[in-house]
């Protein structure tokens, strides 16, 4: 049963949530920042945010309309002076965790011209018009649309084409997921939700691609209309992009990304990319140096490979389908890099980490989107003989409480005992 309760706001949890203490323990608020003082309905751990008494400083007003309501975005009301170094202290934290303080620079702001991939969701209203959006603070209930001030501007034409699209296959699935993802010359859009052997009226769908800009559409990763072969630019290199693809959200947080590698890569002769995905850091660095690009997906390597077949003026760059959490490469394997890189998902490599930490490896470059997963497998490189020389934050989720990061190793003792 809710309640209403004052509540003093101390502090941000790591969701970037106003935390509280109330006589029943820590209480987490959603859109408060620490230093204000609220009124507040209040369930068990959780709190929803009725009377602002007293505003902090840093309080500025949101510039979109649907802050609040939506969850995409927690932080809009957040001066990005602060914000920036909240951001910061989430890495700071989680590092001191394990025991490490090494030079954490200032936050790069890499939102650039916005994020180029989406995930829209679609669900009919009680006349059955399709809504389309994104999910609630904490809720199932969908939000309803109709721009969004966190997208480029090359997806402006992602969320009409969403509502015809979802108008057109309602009787189909009543709820879908459509990944929208900005590409050269346009859209790639990917279907999720749908029965696998959906026939759907092709024709009219491909009218709303046109009309739209959708160079692809895809069913759960399966090409149904193409009028183009969707690509991104990768350092010069195009590299075509399968359906439902990972890239990094923004183009100015990639390039930030690869300007930080290839800094810090530099005079390396072999390296190692470790989940590579399709090659956005693997094709930078083949401009200087020989890489092995390894990763579990097969259509991410084959589009790398493609890419390579087709670019001119790179080193030799080899590919190794391999699942490295279950099989990482081994300290043998790495006798003839001198560099390597590794990009893992949320959950980390912790056993590629274990592996790294033996090798004689001269030089590792860690990219990270979870700081926590990062410094546990930082703390694993230190106890191997790894110095961390420097971490970058790296903002492409702004207003949002997830960060980037970049980090140096490098070998420089025998392993600690």
């Amino acid at each position: 049963m809710a309640t209403r309760i004052s509540l003093d706001i101390a502090t941000l949890s790591p969701r970037g949530h106003g935390l509280g203490k109330a006589a029943s323990g820590l209480i987490e608020v959603p859109f408060t920042l620490p230093g204000e003082a609220i009124d507040a309905e209040v369930e068990g751990a959780r709190a929803r945010l009725l009377t602002l008494r007293r505003s902090a400083p840093e309080r500025v007003s949101p510039p979109c309309v649907h802050f609040g309501n939506c969850g995409g975005c927690s932080l809009q009301h957040f001066d990005l002076s602060a914000y920036g170094e909240w951001k910061r202290s989430l890495i700071l934290s989680a590092l001191s965790k394990r025991g490490l303080s090494p030079p954490v620079l200032p936050l790069v702001d890499a939102h650039g011209r916005g994020r180029r991939r989406i995930v829209l969701h679609a669900r009919p209203d009680p006349s059955g018009e399709p809504r389309v959006g994104f999910m609630a603070e904490r809720s199932h209930d969908l939000i309803d649309i109709h721009d969004c001030p966190v997208l480029a501007p090359e997806l402006a034409l992602a969320i009409p084409a969403a509502r015809e699209l979802a108008k057109l296959l309602t009787s189909f699935n009543p709820a879908l997921d459509l990944q929208f993802t900005a590409v050269l010359g346009g859209l790639d859009c990917d279907i999720r939700g749908l029965p696998r052997k959906t026939t759907f009226p092709l024709d009219e769908a491909a009218r709303i691609c046109a009309r739209h800009g959708v160079l692809r559409l895809s069913l759960h990763g399966e090409t149904a209309i193409a009028s183009g072969s969707p690509s991104i630019d990768c350092g010069g290199t195009h590299v075509p992009v399968p359906p439902g693809a990972f890239l990094q959200a923004t183009a100015a947080g990639e390039e930030a990304l690869a300007a930080f590698i290839l800094r810090h890569a530099h005079g390396a002769k072999r390296s190692a990319d470790l989940f590579c995905g399709i090659g956005t850091f693997t094709l930078r660095l083949a401009r200087q140096a020989w890489v092995q690009a390894v990763d579990s997906d097969r259509v991410a390597l084959s589009a790398l490979a493609m890419a390579v077949r087709n670019a001119r003026g790179l080193k030799p760059v080899t590919t190794l389908r391999r699942n490295l959490f279950a099989e990482p490469l081994t300290k043998p394997d790495f006798d003839t890099f001198d560099l390597v890189i590794f990009d893992p998902p949320r959950q980390g490599a912790q056993a590629q980490a274990k592996e790294l930490a033996r090798s004689r490896v001269r030089r590792v470059i860690a990219i990270s989107c979870f700081p926590a997963t990062f410094a546990r497998d930082a703390a694993i490189l230190v106890e191997g003989g790894y110095t961390l020389e420097e971490v970058l934050p790296i903002d492409q989720f702004k207003w949002s409480a997830h960060v980037e990061l970049a980090a140096m190793f490098v070998k420089s003792s025998k392993p600690r005992r």
